[in-house]
């Protein structure tokens, strides 16, 4: 991989329902365009470790904390009257803001976890824009993959999973991930706060077989555990927003023209490898890369894809 290099430039444009969306860039500012879509949704850019994955001498990196989030404003706790708006389709609306502020044609799309569910959204809907993409831990979020992570996975975890049900208080008929957005967004301080540790504790649970895995709470800080619970239950509660004939998998082969490198580990027991498998037996332009020793995500997937990304720079991925 390569050094984590500081941003060279950074900025906000304001979308038409009034959120000012942080972007930043780094390496070579005339190299080849490449969007990083971090996961959640809801965990912003971070620290800025996600660079390591790109060459800073043949790349122009463009990472954007999505609506609600990071350094984007306001944050989601801080307004909730905007969730209703906070969706795919306006994450995608950003992004093509983004975009065009930056003055860039097309660029490789690359994202993780969540993130790579957002990639392949916005390739759907712009794919005169996408030279390629790179996705790590790859989700595409649909009904059944919500309801894995959310709801069978307690299998595994019983304990875990029944403290999970017992603090969303879910009505009849409601499913746990409806129950925790509901409280989320409509709930007290005091109720918001409560559920948020539950779901913090409930994500750090299901991702503990990676053999990567770290004990301790998911997001140290209760402002940004909120952010993260509020955003993933809202978006996993409506199959993010990609609905029926809208759902990822069953349009892939609308991407078939676009090379692609999808890498996912063995031991992800939150997105088991069946979501990339499916993928990739539907798009005849993709390479399927499976890491034997990892979950969800982990140095060897991050060194894969650094290596993936490197390939479409020297033109090796456009005939995968």
């Amino acid at each position: 991989m390569f050094p984590v290099i500081e941003a060279d430039a950074h900025g906000w444009v304001e979308n038409p329902d009034g959120d000012r969306i942080y972007w930043e860039t780094s390496g070579n500012p005339e190299g080849l365009p490449v969007l990083w879509l971090h996961g959640g949704p809801g965990s912003g850019l971070g620290s800025g470790s996600y660079r390591k994955r790109y060459d800073p001498e043949v790349f122009r990196l463009v990472g954007i904390d999505q609506r609600g989030c990071g350094r984007s404003t306001p944050l989601i706790v801080d307004d909730l009257d905007r969730l209703h708006a906070n969706t795919t389709d306006g994450l995608i609306a950003d992004i093509e803001l983004v975009r065009q502020e930056l003055g860039i044609e097309r660029w490789l799309v690359t994202g993780g976890s969540w993130g790579s569910t957002l990639a392949l959204a916005y390739a759907l809907a712009q794919p005169q824009r996408v030279t390629g993409i790179v996705l790590g831990a790859v989700t595409t979020t649909g009904r059944e993959e919500v309801d894995w992570i959310s709801e069978t996975v307690g299998r595994i975890f019983p304990e875990a999973w029944e403290a999970l049900e017992r603090a969303s208080q879910r009505g009849p008929g409601e499913r746990v991930v409806e129950a925790f957005a509901r409280v989320l967004a409509t709930g007290t301080p005091a109720e918001r706060a409560a559920a948020a540790d539950a779901w913090d504790a409930w994500e750090g649970t299901h991702v503990s077989l990676d053999p990567h895995y770290v004990p301790g709470p998911l997001h140290g800080d209760p402002v940004q555990r909120q952010v993260f619970a509020t955003l993933v239950t809202h978006y996993w509660a409506n199959d993010a927003f990609l609905p029926g004939d809208r759902a990822i998998l069953s349009r892939v082969a609308e991407l078939a023209h676009i090379p692609a490198v999808l890498i996912h580990g063995r031991h992800d027991v939150s997105g088991p490898v069946i979501t990339p498998w499916l993928l990739h037996r539907a798009w005849p332009a993709s390479r399927l890369i499976v890491v034997e020793g990892e979950g969800h995500g982990g140095p060897e997937s991050s060194e894969r894809m650094a290596e993936a990304i490197s390939g479409f720079a020297r033109g090796r991925e456009w005939n995968a």
